[in-house]
């Protein structure tokens, strides 16, 4: 089977669209498959930085197709100023986007859904979840109510006046309850004609994206699946309710694409060399100290949608164990090596204590993983490493233990190592695509 599922085995942020840019040379389809404009992949292309957060990265080689499938929820607005960048730049033609293909069945991320989104923040103080604001929760929530917007229905004017009027009818009401503004007549009828607009721009793009899959694996594409944030956000095995609101997992790869599961493939697990998270939640290796600001400033660790900074810590093998697991993950893609460079003596968890018991498995209450201590091994550090590889026999011998400790201890066959943030700044050991 010569498809492969891209997804992330940490926090998010891993590095997913440097290493699906790197993938999609050898692939002919790249399917974005869940979540929205709540992720960021960053891209480099001789020294062109190019960030993406709802077309799929492979869109930066001109002869690949891109699909954005049923399992996302697109916010018309952010996808066209998208196709708009990427039209400028000769890679898209917005009159005849036959390279890119939005799934009819994607449900859309509506004004009030943003509004909303944000009201509920505020409101929840301290307790707040570090949401982006994008609007993805609540169209999630209309998704599982059944009240909400496909892009079928989209491209259909009158579906769109009857499902803006219902929805804000029920986004008024929470808005209300919260204190915040809700949405005026005039506001519901200019919402609406700007979404009729959008619908009929985005028509040519929009196609049954499973079945476009499903015909391309027939003929012997080759398709790469690109997941978005990373396991431990996913809606039901992370670490809930800190959270995203889609699932991150591979298998979503097929719910979320419409194909079948037997026609994955491989699983690449993308992981940094060491951890990241945003926003909210449970960190048991967090660093809140002055090597954890180092680790941030020297990582580029500012987030690609937000802007917000990065939480910083020691790479995690209890979660990335889980993420293994759970993933059914086949092969590595660890990035950011070069980023631990020079950084002294370095520390990797290799199980957690929680109560003078020693925890080998990733705790599912938030509660108790808030509450472990982590146990580490420490390894020697590294100096230089090469800003372009073609063995890992060019990598100092700290750095090759290191990734050694990691392949070994999670069980995992090392694919990928990425040593900077360029195209062509990765070494590939094997290729997952064979």
């Amino acid at each position: 089977m010569s498809n492969v599922v891209c997804i992330g085995a940490q926090w998010g942020d891993e590095g997913k669209g440097r290493i699906v840019d790197k993938l999609s040379e050898q692939a002919d389809v790249v399917v974005r498959f869940h979540g929205g404009n709540n992720a960021g992949h960053t891209v480099i292309v001789d020294g062109i930085r190019t960030v993406l957060h709802l077309v799929p990265s492979g869109v930066l080689h001109k002869d690949k197709v891109c699909i954005i499938g049923s399992g996302c929820v697109v916010d018309p607005e952010v996808l066209l100023q998208e196709m708009e960048m990427l039209a400028a730049r000769g890679l898209i033609d917005m009159a005849s986007p036959a390279r890119l293909v939005l799934s009819d069945q994607a449900h859309v991320i509506l004004p009030f859904h943003k509004r909303v989104d944000k009201a509920r923040e505020a409101a929840r103080g301290a307790g707040k979840i570090g949401t982006t604001g994008r609007g993805i929760g609540p169209a999630y929530e209309d998704k599982a109510a059944r009240r909400g917007l496909r892009v079928h229905d989209l491209i259909h004017a009158d579906r769109v006046a009857e499902a803006v009027r219902t929805g804000v009818m029920y986004a008024n009401s929470v808005l209300e309850a919260l204190g915040a503004e809700s949405y005026t007549g005039a506001e519901l009828e200019q919402m609406i004609a700007r979404l009729q607009e959008q619908g009929q721009k985005l028509k040519p793009c929009v196609d049954d994206c499973g079945a476009r899959i499903a015909d391309a694996i027939a003929e012997g594409k080759r398709v790469l699946f690109e997941g978005a944030q990373g396991t431990l956000l996913d809606l039901d095995h992370g670490t809930y309710p800190y959270v995203t609101s889609s699932n991150c997992l591979a298998a979503h790869a097929s719910v979320g694409s419409g194909v079948g599961p037997h026609q994955l493939g491989r699983v690449l697990g993308v992981l940094k060399a060491y951890s990241t998270r945003v926003g909210e939640g449970p960190f048991p290796t967090e660093l809140n100290d002055e090597r954890g600001e180092a680790l941030r400033q020297k990582g580029g660790e500012f987030g690609a949608t937000t802007g917000r900074p990065r939480r910083t810590g020691w790479l995690d093998l209890v979660a990335l164990a889980y993420a293994v697991r759970i993933n059914g993950i086949t092969d590595l893609a660890i990035t950011k090596l070069d980023i631990l460079a020079g950084y002294g003596d370095l520390e990797v968890c290799v199980a957690y204590e929680l109560d003078g018991v020693t925890l080998r498995n990733f705790p599912h209450d938030i509660q108790q993983l808030q509450a472990v201590k982590p146990i580490y091994q420490t390894f020697p550090g590294f100096t230089d490493v090469p800003e372009r590889l073609d063995s890992l026999d060019q990598l100092p011998a700290g750095a090759q233990s290191y990734l050694k400790f990691i392949a070994e201890r999670l069980g995992v066959r090392l694919s990928i190592v990425g040593v900077g943030p360029g195209r062509g700044q990765e070494l590939v050991l094997h290729d997952v695509l064979a």
